[in-house]
């Protein structure tokens, strides 16, 4: 019974369907849609039609049209900030990659100045550490101006409902960043290098100043005749005594210095010990450079009041020429006898500079500065072309004055008859043995 009766049902509907359709296809189209739906048994049993809303097909296509065109315009704004962002991000590597090439290229010249034929930093840099620092930081400001244009770009794309890719901004940041680091190391490399080339110039102009005051020096005593000696050097300080009132007095001082090299020539028969040569003492400092030697110790090199042994041996009654160098880096000493190097040392008043302003005295030991001299370290015998310079000399230099092959006078303290001052009764200048005859072979 139940199929039955589902059969007839199935029949009416069906019947509903087909006229709803004849109905529909034979009136005119009025720009209406119909559906038809399925109604159940107790319901009304005529074909019920529900209207849709009315649609504008033009207009639909119309919005749907400029939408794909929006899109579009989208895509391919896109696409064109990439291939900007891309060329940006190239041309960033390819300066990144000059300013490493520029660090490796760029050298100092012998004299502490800029070569001549070095590559450009960021191909455009000119070689003026003043105008590349600041060239430096035109491109930087010229580079964080990108950024920052690319940034509002981000957001007028956000705004626009378009999405800016993330990660090549990111990748761009970390170029920026990268090359930001790099940049700012270049300056201060650039910035030491100008300080390191502005104390090398400076350092170099007192050295030539100092040579050139030594020189119109020795001019002048040359113009002078130089008094009874045959040139301005050769002559002698003669000490026969061991007083405390016989001594030479040096009328220069000395700067202040981070290196020297003392040099004299030296004759003795004093026993026991010669006594003091050389004594340098400043304001609260007497014994800034000495050079003495005592009792039955060996010679010794004062500096600060550190004290450092010296292997030399002078007391044969015959000239010996002994030169003693030091720097303050490490305190790094050597000590010269005849033109042989015969001892060497470090950790001498390591890293302290030789004071300027003081007092030089020759043939005693201050124990004040100019004076309150003991006689029991008084120095006996002749000294000769005592000469200080503000460096380390090299060995083939001391050499050459040792075996008579060359004389040049000290930067800072030349050995000139002008500048030396003898007291005490019995101390005398004189006329020096010619150079072959002070030779210990001669």
């Amino acid at each position: 019974m139940h199929a039955g009766m589902f059969s007839v049902l199935y029949g009416l509907l069906c019947f509903c369907a087909l006229g709803c359709s004849r109905q529909t296809s034979g009136q005119p189209d009025d720009g209406k849609r119909y559906i038809c739906r399925a109604v159940p048994i107790s319901g009304d049993a005529s074909c019920p039609v529900t209207l849709l809303p009315e649609l504008n097909t033009g207009g639909q296509e119309e919005e749907l049209r400029n939408t794909v065109m929006q899109l579009r315009e989208t895509i391919l704004q896109q696409k064109e900030n990439i291939s900007k962002q891309q060329g940006t991000i190239s041309e960033l590597t390819t300066k990144l990659s000059l300013c490493a090439s520029a660090t490796d290229d760029r050298r100092y010249d012998k004299a502490g100045s800029w070569g001549k034929d070095k590559q450009n930093t960021m191909g455009d840099v000119p070689r003026d550490p003043n105008d590349t620092i600041d060239s430096l930081r035109k491109t930087m400001q010229g580079l964080k101006d990108r950024l920052e244009n690319l940034e509002q770009q981000q957001m007028r794309a956000n705004v626009s409902g378009a999405s800016f890719p993330s990660e090549l901004r990111d990748l761009l940041q970390r170029r920026l960043s990268q090359l930001e680091k790099q940049l700012l190391k270049k300056v201060n490399n650039l910035e030491e290098q100008k300080s390191m080339l502005s104390n090398a110039t400076a350092a170099y102009r007192m050295k030539t100043e100092s040579t050139l005051n030594a020189l119109v020096e020795r001019i002048s005593e040359l113009e002078k005749g130089g008094g009874d000696y045959k040139s301005p050097e050769q002559f002698k300080l003669s000490l026969p005594q061991r007083t405390n009132y016989l001594y030479g007095r040096i009328t220069k001082s000395l700067p202040e210095m981070y290196a020297f090299t003392l040099c004299m020539w030296i004759k003795s028969s004093a026993s026991p010990g010669i006594g003091t040569p050389f004594s340098y003492g400043v304001p609260g400092q007497a014994n800034e450079i000495v050079l003495i030697e005592w009792g039955n110790n060996p010679i010794e090199l004062l500096i600060n009041d550190k004290v450092a042994q010296l292997p030399l041996d002078v007391r044969d009654g015959r000239w010996h020429h002994i030169c003693m160098s030091w720097t303050t880096r490490d305190g790094q000493w050597d000590a010269y006898q005849d033109g042989q190097k015969l001892g060497s040392g470090d950790n001498l008043a390591a890293w302290h500079p030789i004071k300027p302003g003081g007092v030089i005295i020759l043939g005693q030991e201050q124990d004040v500065v100019g004076g309150r001299f003991d006689a029991g370290q008084a120095f006996v015998g002749e000294l000769s072309q005592v000469n200080i310079w503000d460096r380390v000399l090299k060995p083939a230099e001391i050499k050459s004055m040792a075996n008579c092959s060359s004389y040049f006078p000290g930067n800072v303290i030349s050995w000139l008859p002008s500048t030396v001052e003898v007291f005490g009764r019995g101390a005398f200048k004189r006329p020096l043995e010619m150079c072959q005859e002070r030779l210990p072979n001669a």
